[in-house]
């Protein structure tokens, strides 16, 4: 109900009292009727009342609609399912608005012309239903096609008590409802008829309405009733016979009944004592909860206040080392002397050459600080229990830790020179969980220990999963010294060794058992192993001087399938009767 129609509906309630009529009240708002409409329980309430009511369940819709709401009714607690479309969609209780009128009519209360809308109403139409003033009266008698309508006066229908509606129809306001559609199973007026249901098979309600009113005839006279009577009958004799403590069926029955209903309620009454100190226990618990999800919120923000004050340090200590540095060597050239700048030249370029290695080797000058975005509060997660009650809730810190990142892969300590290499870099967070983005700052720096120019130039790539594949190709062999950092700090393992090998030299020969059988016999296949056989071949057999005893390489003598070819100063070193000389290697 509308705040104006409240209102009015109060200040009438004042005027008149309480209506008399107790059908044309709504029992939720104990006020006249506004828009009825009838639940499936066949109780009437006004349109908003019932659209106040609490929800008792939500049913699943199909895809595309609202939900169905069901709801208890008023009246006789009744779960009742209230369209998708609202109240609104609803049944019009026409018999309430009926009653409502009358009771206005009783009251005293205000009717306006429904024509004119100016003067009171004398008078109504019982065909047009509408309430007309005396000037409307008398033009309404004159017109043609309303002087045969039956006009009656209000104070005739307050006497009889009762008086004729139209029910109209909520599409085309005006029309009233004269026609029945069979398919749809509702009544309908011309023009619906004419337009949503002109393939319908449409007759007129007074020829429908007997066989439709003999159905609900039928289930009254000839079902509820005769149950009606019977219930009444055995409440009576329950009443009679109960004094008399005389133990019939139906005695007993009420007897265990109110038996029952004692241990009901002592069993709501114990398991409402369970409830509240369920409730007081798990309300403990939450709280518990609570403060120690802020207790870890807490140490977070002193964690990353931490990091932030040791980064905001190392920067501005590095600011002023390569100041200081900068500002030395400026001075030192501007405004010293040959001699000067000669014999300070050492140390001053061994100062700058550091912190050159240093910038190159994974220490930015700027670096994104962390504005602790990572930081959230997962309200779904489980969080194991508190004093036995479950609880969920956790803070989730999902920004790189820098001492939990991990450098993963096969070629972290060792690889070979002029083939490229991998290796990952895994960000992780406090919980040593791996994070779920990129977008981090990684660099990474490889640098001969022996040689300090010689560096291998590495290539990071954001996979966008916390992850960084690194790969790399070096150009010399020997120890290099691998810096991995994140955020301008070293993760965990770095910096590590790394031993890059010479290059393989493939074998040009061919692996073999000797030299016979891999030619067919041939006298001049040469073998790389010191073995020799008499009748004039070049190379080695079976059992024979110098043979290996073993599969071997044909063009170095190697016994190894997977090995390097051995160089030429090696073989060179065989003599002719299969002696191998002293060779520095």
């Amino acid at each position: 109900m509308s705040q104006p129609d409240r209102i009015e509906n109060e200040a009438e309630l004042e005027r008149n009292g309480p209506p008399a009529n107790p059908r044309a009240v709504c029992n939720a708002c104990k006020r006249l009727y506004r828009d009825p409409r009838i639940l499936p329980c066949l109780h009437t309430f006004c349109s908003e009342c019932i659209g106040q009511l609490e929800p008792f369940s939500m049913g699943g819709p199909p895809r595309g609609e609202r939900p169905v709401v069901t709801v208890l009714c008023p009246t006789c607690d009744s779960e009742v399912d209230i369209p998708p479309s609202g109240p609104g969609a609803l049944s019009t209780d026409h018999l309430a608005l009926d009653e409502v009128f009358l009771e206005t009519l009783v009251a005293d209360g205000p009717l306006g012309c429904d024509l004119c809308g100016e003067g009171g109403a004398e008078s109504r139409c019982e065909v047009c239903c509408v309430n007309l003033c005396g000037f409307c009266c008398q033009a309404h008698r004159r017109q043609k096609r309303t002087a045969s309508h039956s006009v009656r006066c209000l104070k005739e229908l307050k006497s009889a008590g009762r008086l004729s509606r139209p029910v109209l129809c909520s599409l085309h306001p005006g029309q009233e409802l004269r026609l029945f559609c069979q398919p749809c199973d509702r009544p309908v007026c011309l023009e619906c008829a004419a337009t949503l249901h002109r393939d319908h098979h449409c007759s007129p309600t007074r020829d429908v309405v007997h066989r439709h009113g003999d159905r609900i005839r039928e289930l009254v006279s000839g079902h509820l009733r005769p149950h009606l009577g019977h219930l009444k009958a055995s409440l009576q004799k329950v009443r009679a016979l109960a004094p008399q403590h005389r133990r019939t069926r139906l005695t007993r029955l009420l007897v265990q009944v109110e038996k029952s209903q004692d241990a009901l309620q002592a069993r709501v009454d114990a398991t409402a004592n369970e409830v509240r100190g369920f409730a007081r226990g798990y309300a403990s618990a939450v709280e518990a909860h609570c403060l120690s999800l802020l207790h870890r919120l807490e140490e977070l923000h002193v964690q990353r206040r931490n990091q932030l004050h040791l980064q905001r340090a190392q920067l501005q200590q590095e600011l002023v080392d390569v100041q200081g540095g900068v500002d030395f060597a400026e001075r030192l050239l501007t405004c010293g002397s040959d001699a000067e700048i000669l014999s300070a030249k050492a140390v001053t370029l061994k100062r700058l050459g550091s912190l050159a290695e240093g910038s190159r080797s994974g220490r930015p000058a700027a670096v994104a600080p962390d504005d602790g975005s990572g930081i959230s509060f997962a309200a779904s997660e489980p969080a194991g229990q508190v004093g036995g009650f479950p609880v969920v809730g956790a803070i989730v810190s999902k920004t790189v830790e820098v001492s939990k990142c991990t450098i993963e892969g096969e070629d972290l300590h060792t690889s070979r020179e002029g083939e490229r290499a991998h290796f990952l870099v895994v960000c992780r967070d406090s919980a040593g969980e791996r994070m779920t983005r990129g977008g981090e700052h990684v660099m990474v720096s490889i640098v001969h220990k022996g040689k300090k120019d010689c560096k291998a130039e590495s290539a990071v790539v954001d996979n966008g999963d916390g992850t960084y594949g690194v790969s790399y190709t070096p150009q010399e062999a020997g120890a290099y010294s691998v810096w991995v950092c994140v955020r301008a700090q070293h993760v965990q393992g770095s910096p590590l060794a790394l031993t890059v090998s010479r290059k393989w030299r493939h074998h040009s020969g061919t692996f073999h058992c000797c030299c016979f059988c891999s030619s067919g016999g041939s006298k001049e296949a040469r073998c790389g192993c010191p073995g020799t056989m008499p009748g004039g071949f070049q190379g080695c057999g079976h059992g024979h001087k110098g043979h290996p005893g073993k599969l071997h390489w044909s063009c170095c003598g190697c016994t190894v399938k997977n090995s390097d070819c051995l160089p030429q100063s090696v073989l060179d070193a065989v003599s002719a009767r299969g002696h191998l000389r002293t060779v520095e290697l």
